[in-house]
């Protein structure tokens, strides 16, 4: 992918890259999501599902197509060539979302980690539930729904995501101790909650083709990666795919899952500081050219 405009030199000082480099980066950037972009065209293709995988692709909703075109980001421009992605041409109506993103980023960055929600709000969506109503109705249950609910109401809910609260069962909600709405999103988003690292895969293709191609890989690996632990803690038995149950329900799975969350929460922090680097630098010369003074 290359990028096209006029660039603002006047605003933002371009990185040039060599024609060879810029093709290895592009090759390199496509091999690197094959593992996961390749098996899920080929049961696009055949019709086929798969319990953990395609939420990678379905709820993140950005097409496969979009997600193997490496960029090199806003700030670079080809070596040979005068194009750039000039920002000038941000949309307009993006700016708003661009410093919103930015808000909940930063305050994510600076909150202390929760690590003790143990993947509880997957359980809250089937609480209470009859048979019929169960989101994931071809994967079977561990438990029957009343011992489900049984295991729920044994522990404390703490889920702080909007954006998984919102799936919970009516009969749920009041167990959360948390109550979050897109309203209070940047009071309570936090560093230790799987859903929110997933998310960096998200706010990195909102701005796309501004973002890096890197970046975005390294977060959309770390998107799978916690798909994988987020289903395996579930009440769903996904063994018969390979992914084997963390029982949150004992002691020990809690402890493992805490483990992985603590894991995960590292792993996410340097994406999300250079996302926020990436977005503020994008942010600031959009501001610069439209005269508009960042927030």
């Amino acid at each position: 992918m290359r990028p096209s405009g006029s660039p603002s030199t006047s605003v933002v000082p371009f990185a040039r890259l060599s024609a060879s480099v810029w093709r290895e980066r592009e090759a390199r950037h496509r091999l690197r999501l094959e593992p996961w972009t390749g098996p899920h065209l080929a049961r696009r293709r055949a019709g086929q599902r798969h319990p953990v995988y395609d939420f990678l692709f379905e709820y993140y909703s950005y097409p496969v197509a979009k997600l193997l075109r490496w960029s090199p980001g806003f700030g670079v421009i080809l070596e040979e060539g005068d194009d750039a992605l000039d920002p000038a041409a941000f949309p307009a109506k993006r700016v708003e979302a661009l410093g919103w993103t930015l808000a909940l980023l930063k305050a994510t960055e600076g909150r202390a980690a929760n690590h003790g929600c143990f993947g509880l709000h997957e359980w809250a969506m089937v609480y209470r539930m009859g048979e019929a109503d169960v989101r994931h109705g071809a994967v079977p249950l561990r438990f029957p729904l009343p011992e489900i609910a049984r295991i729920v109401e044994a522990q404390a809910i703490g889920c702080s995501h909007y954006d998984a609260f919102r799936f919970f069962t009516p009969e749920a909600r009041p167990l959360n101790r948390l109550q979050p709405t897109r309203e209070n999103r940047l009071e309570l988003e936090q560093p230790g909650c799987l859903h929110a690292n997933m998310d960096l895969y998200k706010w990195a293709y909102k701005f796309a083709p501004w973002t890096s191609g890197e970046l975005m890989a390294e977060a959309f690996e770390l998107a799978a990666a916690i798909r994988e632990v987020d289903m395996r803690a579930s009440p769903y038995d996904l063994s018969g795919a390979g992914f084997p149950a963390i029982p949150i329900e004992t002691p020990e799975g809690r402890a493992e899952y805490e483990a992985l969350q603590r894991g995960f929460a590292e792993r996410a922090r340097p994406i999300r500081r250079r996302l926020i680097e990436e977005l503020e630098s994008l942010y600031a010369a959009v501001a610069a050219v439209t005269n508009k003074k960042p927030d």
